[in-house]
């Protein structure tokens, strides 16, 4: 085919059919319909994580800097740190984890609920949870945080008003009749509670139930409170629950809640969370233990070992009491063996009276002499260091003193005279006037004062002045044999 076109062929008068038998391009074929898109590969979880880890890998290859406020922090074993990073304006938190080989005691020390902080790190996919996490190197301190800040600024008020003191704490019942639990009813804590207390002794135990966290916690447990204190029977309450992240104890800082710990009628054992979970209830509790077992065992005396030790001091009672007798027999016996004649004691008594004074009138006469002994050296050397003899031993060291003075500035004045006349003879025979005074004379120009040495320095006309032994008089230059005018 070519691009010129064909002629066109003559139009066929009006009224009469028109045939074009120009050929036509034959017609485009339909389009093909577009191939279905593959089936997506089937991938296992483990491949999925893989994946997604390396995803995290490229996008984050340099270390990045995240700040936020620490939450739920809690140390393994193993040394290293878990703890999750949150958000204090926003509703977001990542996990982080900090390795045992990047955490110093620093780290430990800043890592801790509440606490605002800078990580350094890279984020990762952990496979074996499917979670993302953050893996920190290096912790930097940025601020306390709002929420820990805001509990110290609470903590020192409630201390400033003496809430927290030592002296207010109450002594724990040591025979209780009711124990009052503020926990939840459906938790592992009054489970936990009731065994150790029956196990202990069997004491009665009486369940205010309340939400120990989320929404409303905080009235529950001050409701509880109040209810328990209103049956005359208990003797001691326990204020209890779980471990759990600082943000799950918070009704525990509540300041109402503390005020009312403080201004219970009975004792109150404050059980809060783990050993290491320290919350403002526990500073207002009469005592605190480390989980809510062991506040059972701080109240609930153990009937079992109460009884082996009162056994074992039974025994020890008859005891002493069979030895203190036994002692109280032979000394009566030893008295009544010793008082045989009173005229012999109280003779034997007399010679030793005699055999003391004796022995003392000795020790004073000795003493007494040591004394004067001492009272004579220290005289001499009184004597010796008296004013008037150190006096007159300074006047004789002071007039050969003087007199060595004296001897020997005449000494040096003789050598400085002396000095002075070879100096001033030395002086006297490097001195002009001895050239003067045999005949010479000194010409110097008036107008410079400049000694002259040679006829070719001065002009006729010129003034000098001469200097000889007895005076100077002024001349003037003349041309001829240099007579003076």
């Amino acid at each position: 085919m070519t691009d010129r076109k064909r002629p066109l062929p003559p139009q066929a008068p009006q009224g009469s059919l028109s045939f074009d038998f120009t050929p036509k391009p034959a017609p485009a074929p339909a389009p093909a319909p577009a191939p279905a898109p593959p089936a997506p590969a089937v991938l296992t979880v483990a491949q999925l994580g893989r994946m997604l880890g390396r995803t995290l890998e490229r996008n984050f290859a340099d270390a990045v800097l995240v700040e936020g406020e620490v939450s739920g922090a809690r140390p393994a074993p193993s040394g290293h740190l878990y703890f999750s990073l949150k958000d204090e304006e926003e509703e977001a938190v990542v996990d982080v984890v900090v390795y045992r080989a990047n955490v110093t005691a620093r780290a430990r020390a800043l890592v801790r609920d509440g606490a605002r902080v800078r990580l350094r790190g890279k984020p990762t996919f952990w496979s074996p949870r499917g979670r993302l996490q953050f893996v920190g190197e290096r912790i930097e301190p940025t601020g306390k945080g709002a929420l820990l800040e805001a509990l110290e600024q609470l903590k020192q008020k409630l201390a400033a008003e003496g809430l927290f003191a030592s002296e207010r704490k109450r002594p724990l019942p040591a025979e209780p009749r009711w124990v009052g639990v503020v926990t939840s009813a459906t938790g592992a804590v009054i489970h936990d509670v009731c065994k150790v207390a029956f196990r202990r002794g069997g004491a009665r135990i009486l369940l205010a139930p309340a939400s120990v966290q989320g929404a409303g916690a905080v009235e529950a447990i001050r409701r509880a409170l109040r209810m328990l204190q209103k049956v005359p029977a208990v003797d001691v309450i326990i204020v209890a629950r779980g471990g759990g992240s600082q943000d799950d104890l918070l009704a525990f800082h509540d300041e109402q809640l503390v005020r009312d710990v403080a201004a219970c009628r009975v004792p109150v054992v404050s059980a809060v969370g783990h050993e290491t979970d320290i919350t403002l209830v526990d500073f207002a509790a009469d005592a605190r233990a480390a989980t809510p077992s062991q506040a059972a065992e701080m109240i609930v005396p153990d009937a079992h070992a109460r009884r082996r030790l009162l056994d074992e001091r039974r025994i020890r009672l008859h005891r002493a009491m069979f030895a203190r007798i036994a002692d109280e027999r032979a000394r009566t016996s030893r008295t009544a063996s010793a008082f045989r004649d009173p005229r012999l004691l109280i003779a034997t008594a007399q010679q030793r009276v005699d055999d003391h004074v004796a022995r003392i009138s000795r020790a004073v006469t000795r003493h007494v002499a040591a004394e004067r002994d001492v009272t004579t050296k220290l005289s001499a050397r009184l004597a010796a260091a008296h004013p008037r003899a150190k006096i007159a031993r300074d006047a004789g060291r002071v007039a050969q003193l003087e007199a060595k003075l004296v001897e020997l500035t005449r000494a040096r004045l003789a050598e400085g005279r002396g000095e002075i006349a070879r100096i001033g003879g030395r002086l006297d025979a490097m001195s002009p006037l001895k050239v003067l005074g045999r005949g010479y004379a000194i010409a110097t120009r008036v107008d410079d004062g400049r000694a002259i040495r040679d006829a070719r320095e001065v002009s006729a006309g010129d003034k000098v002045k001469v200097r000889v032994s007895e005076g100077a008089f002024e001349a003037v230059v003349s041309d001829g044999d240099g007579e003076n005018e």
